[in-house]
């Protein structure tokens, strides 16, 4: 089956973030049949506010980040790495704001962080809960 009707529209659905068709190649190249999406949203780098949009797309296995530029609306890869290869991942929620900045060390050594706003608090805590099942095993 094709990761995309299978995991990726209905987890698209489920964060309330709209998706233009035109990220679906990429998210067919990175990720395999067989691995469900487990969370989709955009997000901003904190780090290079000026750097355009981003969409964060979550696996059991893989974590994807598509740049969107701010200008051009140009589509670029950002990040597509194996968990596996991610060290020192963190999450910190910001609970007044209702945001919470994800962070993790690629393979290559560089620092990625990224911010993701929630219309409320109960949001955040349902990111956070599945950000703990996936990178520290627990269900949530």
């Amino acid at each position: 089956m094709d990761v995309i009707p299978r995991t990726f529209l209905p987890t698209t659905l489920e964060s309330g973030a709209a998706i233009p068709s035109r990220h679906l190649p990429i998210v067919e190249r990175c990720v395999d049949p067989g691995d469900d999406a487990v969370l989709v949203t955009r997000c901003t780098r904190p780090d290079a506010p000026l750097a355009g949009e981003y969409l964060l797309l979550l696996t059991h296995r893989r974590l994807v980040v598509i740049q969107r530029t701010p200008v051009l609306h140009r589509l670029r890869l950002h990040l597509n790495a194996n968990l596996r290869h991610l060290s020192d991942v963190t999450w910190r929620p910001d609970l007044s704001r209702p945001a919470l900045e994800m962070a993790a060390t690629a393979v290559d050594g560089v620092r990625e962080r990224f911010r993701i706003k929630f219309p409320d608090t109960e949001s955040v805590w349902l990111f956070e809960a599945k950000l703990r099942e996936v990178f520290l095993g627990t269900a949530a």
